[in-house]
C-alpha cells in the first residue's frame, strides 16, 4: 500500500476527486475555501466583541476547520510517513533560471535562499515574506477568499466574481515571475 502511495498518481486523478468533492459540497451547499478558516478562528477566540466582521455563527463552518485540520495532518504524514527526503526535480530550463537570479536548485521543497532560516534573519529576507504575507493575507480578503475558493468552488458555482478574481491571480502571478521576482534578485 505504501509503494501505491509514494509512486506519482495519473494527473486526471486529482481532477476526478477535486469534482467529487465538489459536488458533494454544492449538494449540501456549501462552498470551499481556506481563507475563510481564519475568520472562523478569530470568531471562535472572542474577535466578534471588537469587530463587527467577526459576528457571525462560526458553529456553522465547523465542517471547514476539520478540512483544515485534516489538510495539516495529511501534510504531517506524507512528509513524515511518505517522503524519501530527496529534492523536488526540476526542469533544466527552471534551474538555469534560478541560477541566473543568484540561487542554487531546491534541496528540499523550495529555494533556502528565499525560504530558510538563513535569509528569514536578515533584513531583506524578513521584509520579503512579511510584505508577501501581507499582501496575499489583505488581497484573499479584498477578493473575498482564496485562489483554491476562487479557482475551485467559486468556477464550479459559475460565479462571474470568481472568474474576474482567478484571471487577477494569473496576471498577478505572471507579473510576479517575469518582472518583479527578476528586480528583487
Amino acid at each position: 500500500m505504501t509503494d501505491f502511495l509514494i509512486k506519482p498518481w495519473p494527473w486526471w486523478f486529482s481532477g476526478i476527486v477535486i469534482s467529487a468533492i465538489m459536488f458533494l459540497l454544492l449538494y449540501f451547499g456549501k462552498s470551499f475555501g481556506f481563507s475563510s478558516n481564519l475568520r472562523t478562528i478569530c470568531a471562535m477566540s472572542g474577535a466578534g466583541k471588537r469587530n463587527k466582521f467577526f459576528q457571525f455563527d462560526w458553529k456553522a463552518q465547523g465542517w471547514n476547520l476539520v478540512f483544515l485540520v485534516g489538510a495539516l495532518a495529511g501534510g504531517y504524514i506524507s512528509h513524515a510517513f511518505l517522503s524519501d527526503g530527496s529534492a523536488v526535480q526540476l526542469a533544466d530550463s527552471t534551474i538555469k533560471d534560478l541560477s541566473e537570479l543568484g540561487m542554487a536548485a531546491p534541496a528540499s521543497l523550495q529555494p533556502e535562499e528565499i525560504f530558510g532560516w538563513k535569509a528569514l534573519l536578515t533584513v531583506d529576507g524578513f521584509l520579503l515574506l512579511s510584505l508577501g504575507g501581507l499582501f496575499i493575507g489583505f488581497g484573499s480578503r479584498y477578493a473575498g477568499g482564496c485562489t483554491s475558493g476562487h479557482a475551485i468552488s467559486g468556477l464550479s458555482d459559475l460565479q462571474l466574481p470568481s472568474l474576474i478574481t482567478v484571471m487577477g491571480f494569473f496576471i498577478g502571478g505572471l507579473l510576479m515571475t517575469h518582472i518583479i521576482f527578476p528586480l528583487i534578485f
